[in-house]
C-alpha cells in the first residue's frame, strides 16, 4: 500500500510541477557513484529539525519555505542540482523557484527521501551512516517503513 500511495502522490507532484525535471533515486545513486560525471549539488528542501536527523551524504540544507536564494550566488548557473524532501513536494516547489532565479540544470528527486530510505540507500547524520528518517509527521510517516521512523507517532 506504501508503494501505491507514493507512486499516486508523485503522479500529483510531476502533474502539479511538470515543467520541473524528475530524476529517479535509482539514476541518482549512479550518479552519485560515477566519479567521472560532474557532481550535482544535492539540497535537502526539508525543515532542520528533520535535515538533523538524517539525510543524503553530500547534502546542504536549504529552507524551502524562505530559501535564501543568495547562498547560491557562487554556483555556476549550469551545475547540475538535485533537490529533495520527504516525498518531492517541497522540493519541486523550490526547484521551481530555482528555475525562476535562472538555474538551469535543476532535478527534484522523485519519491524524495523517504523512497531512498524505503530501498535501502545511505543516509547520514552528522557524517555516520543511521538507519532514522524524521517522518515529518504521523499521516506522511506512513509512507516511510516503520523501521526507519525516528519517532513514533
Amino acid at each position: 500500500m506504501k508503494g501505491l500511495a507514493l507512486n499516486f502522490l508523485k503522479l500529483l507532484i510531476r502533474f502539479k510541477f511538470p515543467a520541473i525535471q524528475e530524476i529517479t533515486t535509482e539514476e541518482f545513486a549512479h550518479w552519485l557513484l560515477n566519479s567521472r560525471k560532474s557532481q550535482p549539488l544535492v539540497l535537502d528542501a526539508r525543515s532542520q529539525t528533520e535535515y538533523a536527523v538524517s539525510h543524503i551524504k553530500t547534502a546542504t540544507h536549504i529552507d524551502a519555505i524562505t530559501p535564501d536564494l543568495a547562498v547560491l550566488s557562487t554556483v555556476a548557473k549550469d551545475r547540475p542540482i538535485v533537490v529533495y524532501c520527504s516525498i518531492g513536494y517541497r522540493s519541486a516547489k523550490l526547484a521551481q523557484q530555482l528555475d525562476k532565479a535562472g538555474m538551469k540544470c535543476i532535478y527534484n528527486l522523485s519519491g524524495g527521501i523517504f523512497q531512498w530510505a524505503n530501498e535501502g540507500r545511505l543516509i547520514f547524520k552528522d557524517e555516520h551512516p543511521t538507519q532514522l528518517v524524521h517522518p515529518y509527521n504521523a499521516m506522511w510517516g506512513k509512507l516511510l517503513k516503520a523501521t526507519y521512523h525516528a519517532q513514533e507517532w
